[in-house]
């Protein structure tokens, strides 16, 4: 019955899912325990043990709560989506603990789930570089731009090594 299952779109499977078909659970698992664990670490810095845990409550929830899912839209959305809550409330406790981490999502991730993966990589290094600088970008580069500079004069003999 598996091989049948395998043509099935994931929202096929999720219905099957309600009706507690574990076949379905497999496949669906199958399907995208890759994909979402490289979210995983991709988003906490590849903290595998951490990451396999957010995969399996992930997982877990899907197999408990299957009537979450509206079988009228999209799962690859709403997966991602629940994943990058987990990932928001692992930023939390981390925050509550004393480690400042903030993640500045708004949107939720579509199919194209990669680039805009790298786009809330960037945020959340934009966000963690104000964190430590208290200070914006731009205020960033300046100071780098004007640090090099005076390392340069300082150190002519190494100017060669400096980018102009």
């Amino acid at each position: 019955m598996t091989d049948a299952l395998l043509n099935h779109t994931d929202e096929q499977l999720m219905a099957l899912i309600r009706e507690r078909n574990r076949e379905a659970f497999d496949v669906l698992y199958d399907r995208y325990s890759a994909r979402l664990m490289g979210y995983f670490m991709k988003m906490l810095a590849n903290n595998r043990e951490l990451c396999e845990d957010l995969l399996q409550e992930l997982f877990l929830k899907i197999a408990r709560q299957p009537e979450l899912f509206d079988t009228d839209r999209i799962f690859r959305p709403w997966v991602y989506t629940i994943a990058q809550n987990l990932c928001k409330m692992e930023y939390r406790k981390k925050s509550t603990r004393g480690v400042a981490v903030a993640l500045d999502v708004t949107h939720e991730l579509t199919d194209s789930g990669r680039s805009q993966s790298d786009t809330l990589d960037r945020k959340e290094f934009m966000t963690r570089l104000r964190d430590i600088h208290h200070c914006s970008e731009g205020t960033v580069k300046s100071r780098l731009f004007y640090t090099i500079r005076k390392i340069a004069a300082r150190l002519p003999q190494f100017k060669h090594l400096v980018a102009s």
